[in-house]
């Protein structure tokens, strides 16, 4: 595991040379939030960090629910009981593994790994703008339907989960990148994604922290370009496809 701090962002990395998986502990005066839970194996991480840091986890936030980002939640449930589990109200549905759409959504698969058999369950469903702490609940549909982001009001510090990545080149949420096709290929709908990242572009990041990929100072320049280039993408397969 590799820690990174910025700001009042700790950046937790699993498998970072080869498929990095990230979840982040935002800090506190009375503790700990962490956001995401990685992979199967990573609780042991996250809770070492939580104690190297001294406070303790009082809150666990969602971005979605996708297997490396909820990898660990059940067993850091059965070890901190007590700490609410939050996600949006979309998205709940996929933790029980549901896929079905909702009326006037389009008409898109959701992809991705959606779990099968996680037993937790939200405590709480977020709502754009509902507060945690210090941070602030932006919906990000795009990924998956019920994406959301969360912005540090204290410093403008962005965590978007799969909404953009910064691994094999910065780009939007299923937007192709060779050197790390995986989180493209596992977005519902890149023209919504594509309007999530314009939605968080408006909110002037300091940092971007993603799923994926390593923490990004002062962004907005990058995100305007890669925004640029999604958007001539799609219209490019528009054109093609007669869409």
């Amino acid at each position: 595991m590799r820690v990174i701090k910025k700001k009042t962002i700790y950046q937790l990395t699993f498998l970072p040379r080869f498929f990095p998986v990230n979840c982040y502990l935002v800090e506190e005066e009375d503790g700990l939030t962490l956001v995401d839970a990685g992979l199967p194996y990573s609780w042991r991480g996250i809770l070492k960090q939580a104690e190297e840091i001294k406070k303790p986890i009082n809150h666990i936030l969602l971005t979605h629910v996708h297997g490396d980002h909820v990898g660990s939640l059940d067993r850091l449930k059965e070890v901190l009981p007590a700490v609410p589990v939050y996600v949006s109200r979309r998205d709940a549905r996929l933790m029980g593994g549901d896929l079905t759409l909702d009326k006037g959504e389009p008409n898109l698969p959701i992809r991705g790994d959606v779990p099968k058999n996680l037993i937790t369950r939200a405590d709480i469903l977020l709502e754009e703008g509902d507060r945690v702490g210090s941070l602030i609940t932006i919906s990000t549909p795009g990924h998956t339907p019920g994406s959301v982001s969360y912005l540090d009001t204290r410093n403008n510090s962005l965590i978007v989960g799969d909404a953009f990545q910064t691994r094999g080149g910065i780009a939007v949420g299923g937007q192709m990148r060779p050197l790390f096709p995986f989180p493209a290929m596992a977005t519902w709908n890149p023209a919504l994604a594509l309007e999530s990242a314009k939605k968080l572009k408006t909110y002037r990041p300091a940092l971007l922290a993603c799923g994926h990929g390593k923490m990004l100072a002062d962004p907005e320049t990058e995100m305007s370009r890669v925004i640029e280039d999604a958007e001539q993408d799609l219209k490019k397969i528009m054109l093609e496809t007669g869409k």
